[in-house]
């Protein structure tokens, strides 16, 4: 642990001495001249840049108030007055996070922090030193396994630093139980942003996430999943096809910025401002987008539409116009561009089959690679597409058969249903699909890197209810001879009509004799197989092929009181008595993991079934 410590506060010390160093590259990169915040006085005037409409940046007069020290970790603020006249009406504006600032034509930072319901327009300016600081760290070969690769005919290199392949913000969860809100809450608490913010509260203005060919419902439940991460989904128009004729081919200070998480059929764009462009790289936002550190996600210059005044918060709209190079670091200071590079991007098709009056509807887009972008952007997508093409007031019952294609693993191939009752299913519900569960699982292994090559669904709709619930279990023998099978009679209750009763029969190891055995009763989809936890990316990939029973089955489970061993990916169930302490190894840590045995048997049932329920048998004592 010491090391550990000496090690980091070398490479802080290597920081801070490289900081002069950086500073003169900067100004011998053609960039604008650099003033220090040391230099900073109250009362100082300059100005600042943005795109207050289209693509080409604006001047905005700016006073400086003074200078929050050590506001962060040795890093100061810059509080600055704004004026112009739709900052007098708009505030403090999300999207103009980046707008670089300037006095005596010299640039001190970026304009990246405000008050939620101010009244002034008064703004946080990141100093623009620790900004240069982070464009001039060094990138690896690899971010996550996906080689850093140049545009084609681009000179540019990335360096030669090596990967961890600990890079990215991972679910700390057990491997394989992936879940797309806990992944939210983890990095909104490690980010410092949990919980309601105050009005008095300083903070990063807001990233509004422009989000088109969604529905309403799924740009709200995106806000629930991203807001707390200082992302603010917005409900626009126009993705529009890149490049637009005339677009500009290459970023410029205080040019509008986006980063593109979802594009195609539907898109969804992160919109900022850039900071300062040297040669290939540019610095933006003036603090963290998600707080990812080296990362690789597409980006794209941006026009802007409008500014929309809100006493709340303002904000910018609007839409990619060129796809231009990768975010390939998100720091405290700001996220760093790399204009000749490519970020990899995860193909995606959804077909729709039994829509009324349109009995094929296919959606292809494309998401951004990443540990927690994919799995979230991918429900969102899922969900919005299946809520616009197959809206309405009645019950719907899917299914859906999917495909996530791993690099050098394969294809893993998964099976999903459900039953919307009075509607179309809420773009929310594909976040527990094992699509999105396995992309989530697959991508935040603790093992090695991954690379998801692709996703499918192939969805099929039946405008019905197809489930029946059960009302009740009944032994039709409470006593059983040792070997009998036990015979249940169960109680199902369909949406309409009569009540169908149906007996199952479930058979019983003699060896149960002399003992009373709790059966459980439970729909197929609810059970989980046996299945050993995961040691490697390749033992979580096999988990997840058919992860669960048939859906349309009632499964009846008891425990046998047997020992049962999982290990190296594989399960062993009804050992003899002292088997398990002749397997227990005696000279390391490392050894099966024990469980106790459960007999599950599984009847077919012709609709899906909702409830449970359980039933206690006697099985007689053999009499010698």
């Amino acid at each position: 642990m010491r090391s550990g410590i000496l090690i980091a506060a070398a490479a802080l010390l290597g920081l801070a001495a490289s900081l002069p160093l950086n500073l003169a590259r900067a100004q011998q990169a053609g960039s604008s001249p650099i003033l220090k915040v040391d230099q900073i006085k109250p009362g100082m005037k300059g100005h600042g840049l943005t795109v207050f409409q289209g693509t080409k940046p604006e001047r905005f007069d700016i006073e400086v108030i003074d200078v929050l020290k050590n506001f962060l970790p040795r890093q100061e603020l810059i509080l600055i007055k704004t004026m112009h006249p739709r900052l007098e009406v708009a505030k403090v504006v999300a999207g103009m996070s980046g707008s670089p600032i300037f006095v005596d034509g010299k640039m001190i930072g970026a304009y990246a922090y405000g008050w939620s319901f101010g009244k002034e327009p008064v703004a946080g300016v990141t100093p623009i030193e620790h900004m240069v600081r982070e464009l001039h760290l060094p990138l690896p070969d690899s971010i996550n396994g996906w080689p850093l690769k140049l545009v084609p005919g681009t000179k540019a290199a990335a360096s030669k630093a090596k990967s961890d392949g600990k890079l990215g913000q991972r679910f700390r969860g057990e491997p394989g139980k992936y879940d797309v809100k806990a992944h939210a809450s983890q990095l909104a608490g490690a980010q410092g942003l949990q919980g309601p913010s105050s009005s008095a509260q300083l903070r990063p203005v807001a990233t509004p996430l422009m989000m088109s060919g969604m529905t309403p419902a799924a740009v709200q439940f995106s806000h629930e999943l991203l807001a707390p991460l200082g992302l603010e989904p917005l409900q626009a128009g126009g993705a529009g096809k890149t490049p637009e004729p005339g677009a500009p081919t290459r970023y410029e200070d205080g040019g509008a910025i986006g980063v593109r998480m979802i594009r195609g059929d539907m898109s969804a764009m992160g919109l900022g401002t850039v900071t300062r462009v040297e040669g290939d790289k540019v610095s933006a936002f003036g603090h963290p987008m998600m707080q990812a550190g080296v990362t690789a996600l597409p980006t794209a210059i941006g026009r802007v539409l409008w500014f929309m005044a809100s006493e709340q918060r303002s904000f910018k709209i609007g839409m990619p116009v060129r796809d231009v190079g990768a975010l390939v670091n998100d720091r405290v200071a700001s996220i760093v561009v790399n204009q000749s590079m490519q970020a990899p991007i995860v193909p995606v098709t959804m077909t729709i089959n039994g829509v009324r009056g349109q009995p094929t509807s296919t959606w292809k887009f494309e998401v951004a690679h990443e540990k927690f972008m994919t799995p979230t952007f991918l429900a969102i997508a899922l969900g919005s597409a299946l809520q616009a093409i197959a809206s309405e007031r009645q019950d719907i019952t899917w299914t859906a058969k999917s495909k996530l294609k791993i690099k050098g693993m394969g294809e893993i191939e998964l099976e999903d249903f459900g039953v919307a009752i009075g509607g179309t299913p809420e773009p929310g519900e594909f976040i527990r699909s094992n699509l999105v569960r396995a992309a989530g699982a697959v991508l935040n292994n603790p093992w090695q890197d991954a690379f998801v090559e692709s996703a499918s669904m192939e969805l099929t709709l039946r405008y019905s209810r197809d489930i029946v619930r059960l009302r009740g279990a009944e032994l039709l023998e409470t006593e059983l001879d040792a070997g009998q099978p036990a015979r249940v009679r169960l109680t199902l209750v369909p949406f309409s009509g009569p009540e169908q009763v149906k007996v199952i029969t479930v058979p019983l190891p003699e060896h149960l004799a002399g003992r009373s055995v709790s059966i459980e009763i439970g729909p197929g989809y609810a059970e989980e197989r046996e299945k050993a936890p995961p040691t490697t990316l390749a033992q979580l990939i096999k988990n997840f092929q058919n992860p669960i029973y048939p859906p349309r089955t009632v499964v009846a489970s008891y425990t046998t009181g047997d020992a049962g061993l999982a290990f190296n990916g594989k399960v062993a169930t009804d050992l003899p008595p002292g088997a398990l302490d002749q397997l227990r190894p005696t000279t390391t840590s490392i050894g099966p993991e024990a469980f106790q045995t459960s007999i599950r048997h599984v009847v077919p049932l012709g609709e899906f079934m909702i409830g449970r329920d359980r039933v206690t048998v006697t099985i007689r004592p053999v009499l010698r």
